[in-house]
């Protein structure tokens, strides 16, 4: 599958389950932007069938380079980013994984019996990165004790493989040219933030400022039942240049830290 047509089917399961980053590109292009995607991410765990590299495969055949890596001492993950050469304009791919030696007995049971309930022959297919969940029906009661040592566990257990975000490069809007303005505008139209760590995260002299919406609310079919719980979230990214001119293009991991906790738990008052 060619870059463009695995990001467009990316983006169409994402906002089937985020719709609200599908309302906000519609409010941008009200306002006459129009709408650049900064990076993707991912959320995978460190076994070596469904690691890092291996969901980077289909980015790695059309063109794709690793560049950072980050390190999350207290979440427990390990990341890596990916860029197109030659490509300014292209997406970054952020991909982070769950370091299974790092979590409880019970978590790493869990996650790992999940992932042999994967057909092998899927694990080096293009569509295993928005293959959703693949290992069976999963339980609310094994989510809420996941979530209480991990939210990434939690996450990863009932949504598996799915573009987690995509992010809006603040860099290329017009009217709304900086992640304030860009945040004054969510908040207008009454959509939620990630306020962990303060609504922006970084500063400039980082390079990169971040935000992020809280993740949309879905309703997920349990083996107990319909649970409301929260999926994808959209995030947003403004950089700065480096002392050549150059635009920065890493991360901070102290600011992705914060963002990871968009799709923290929370109970929709709506």
């Amino acid at each position: 599958m060619d870059i463009d047509a695995l990001f467009d089917r990316l983006w169409t399961d994402y906002t089937n389950s985020n719709p609200s980053a599908r309302k906000i590109v519609e409010l941008f292009e009200k306002e006459g932007e129009v709408v650049v995607n900064d990076h993707i991410a991912f959320r995978t765990l460190d076994d070596p069938r469904i690691n890092i590299d291996i969901i980077a495969f289909p980015f790695i055949r059309n063109g794709y380079v690793p560049k950072g890596e980050y390190f999350f001492e207290d979440k427990h993950l390990y990341a890596r980013h990916y860029e197109l050469p030659g490509n300014p304009l292209a997406p970054r791919v952020f991909i982070s994984q769950l370091l299974l030696d790092e979590v409880s007995s019970f978590a790493r049971k869990v996650l790992l019996d999940a992932v042999d309930k994967i057909p092998k022959e899927r694990l080096w297919e293009d569509d295993l990165v928005y293959a959703g969940s693949i290992s069976g029906p999963v339980s609310y009661e094994v989510y809420t004790r996941l979530r209480e040592e991990s939210e990434y566990a939690a996450w990863f257990y009932v949504f598996g493989f799915r573009a987690n975000h995509f992010t809006v490069s603040v860099n290329a809007l017009k009217k709304f040219g900086s992640l304030s303005a860009v945040n004054q505008l969510l908040k207008q139209y009454g959509f939620l933030l990630n306020t962990s760590g303060g609504e922006i995260k970084g500063n400039a002299s980082d390079l990169l400022l971040q935000s992020s919406t809280r993740a949309d609310i879905v309703t997920w079919r349990f083996l107990e039942g319909n649970y409301e719980i929260p999926c994808c979230y959209y995030e947003f990214a403004q950089r700065f240049p480096m002392p050549d001119g150059q635009f920065f293009s890493g991360f901070i991991a102290q600011s992705a830290d914060k963002i990871f906790e968009s799709t923290d738990f929370y109970k929709s008052d709506k």
